[in-house]
């Protein structure tokens, strides 16, 4: 049995999770997390403006839990920083950022304390996360950007867990999803940047770390399951495409040189391209000219409307539209409209 004393010397974490209309993944999440075998913990729920019943069943389940209300949805980057400045107010010696619609195993936060003890100070640690479906088939084993594909990359993707990705390795960002550090560097660093809403904003939390001398290390010994933005329709939702679309550019924008930029901006021109121009089809029928140009125009017309009316095409649009116009924050509302079309 724990005595007082040793409860009071472990370190201090608060465990931060954001909830936006997820009810039932929250729940979940919550009877998940009280399994863990640490025991100096406290869960810090923050609710980004539900306009679902959850935080009255939160409060009738979990009546223990501290919950934290912004009244309005600020989005993952604001959500956080709202349970960040609570953590950090209340001298929590670490914090932990976690989704949630994942379930943690129940060593998870000692295996980070335990990694924090042998890593360089102000280490920035991750978990080794499975798809939720498929309990045994990794969806992040580290974060890297890949200049070949323009994308950032989880390591280990879609691959089923092996002795490769059994040691403690250092990578370039930390998801989001389970995102675990001291709170010296959490002053350090900073708040999330509420300018990315959603998508980009631990990867650029991450950046801004290394830059003053922090490592990202992933820890194989902290384990969770994901069920992969859930709350917003599935990793391919219209939603998640306009913001990745739009935010990628911003996060380039902030961390590489102009000349590294431009292979971005060349695929835009193709994203572009592929929506607008390669629908033209020429008449080649023994139509007079003008008959022919009009009628090639017309089908032109319409098949660009109906290109762009495609959920992921209208998003990617206007995730453009809206970073080279400097729109950042929340989306508009008519991407919000498209996901409750295709949900």
């Amino acid at each position: 049995m724990i005595t007082k004393n040793i409860l009071y010397s472990l370190p201090k974490i608060a465990v931060i999770i954001l909830n936006w209309n997820g009810k039932e993944d929250t729940l979940e999440c919550l009877v998940s997390v009280k399994q863990l075998d640490y025991t100096n913990y406290e869960i810090v729920l923050v609710d980004n403006g539900s306009t679902d019943d959850s935080v009255d069943a939160i409060l009738k389940q979990h009546p223990d839990v501290t919950i934290l209300q912004t009244g309005m949805n600020l989005g993952y980057a604001g959500g956080n920083n709202v349970g960040i400045n609570w953590a950090l107010e209340k001298d929590a010696d670490y914090i932990l950022l976690l989704n949630n619609d994942t379930i943690v195993a129940t060593d998870l936060l000692s295996a980070f304390v335990d990694a924090a003890k042998l890593l360089p100070s102000g280490s920035i640690l991750g978990a080794k996360i499975y798809f939720y479906d498929n309990p045994d088939t990794l969806w992040f084993a580290g974060g890297r950007w890949r200049k070949e594909i323009n994308s950032c990359e989880h390591i280990g993707y879609g691959q089923p867990d092996g002795v490769e990705f059994n040691s403690k390795v250092e990578v370039e960002y930390i998801t989001g999803c389970a995102l675990f550090a001291d709170a010296a560097t959490f002053k350090e660093v900073g708040l999330l940047d509420e300018d990315f809403f959603l998508t980009y904003e631990e990867t650029d939390w991450c950046y801004r770390g290394r830059a003053k001398g922090h490592h990202c290390i992933v820890i194989p010994e902290a384990k969770l399951w994901h069920k992969v933005s859930s709350s917003f329709g599935g990793a391919d939702s219209p939603i998640i495409n306009y913001f990745i679309t739009r935010n990628k550019l911003l996060w380039a924008k902030k961390y590489f040189r102009f000349s590294e930029r431009l292979s971005l901006h060349k695929k835009t021109i193709l994203i572009l391209r592929d929506i607008l121009l390669t629908s033209w089809v020429w008449d080649d029928s023994g139509l007079p000219l003008a008959k022919k140009i009009l009628w090639s125009f017309s089908s032109w017309i319409k098949t660009v409307k109906r290109n762009a009316a495609n959920p992921i095409n209208k998003s990617t649009l206007l995730g453009l539209r809206d970073y080279y116009l400097g729109r950042f924050g929340d989306c508009p509302d008519e991407i919000r409209n498209i996901g409750k079309l295709n949900s």
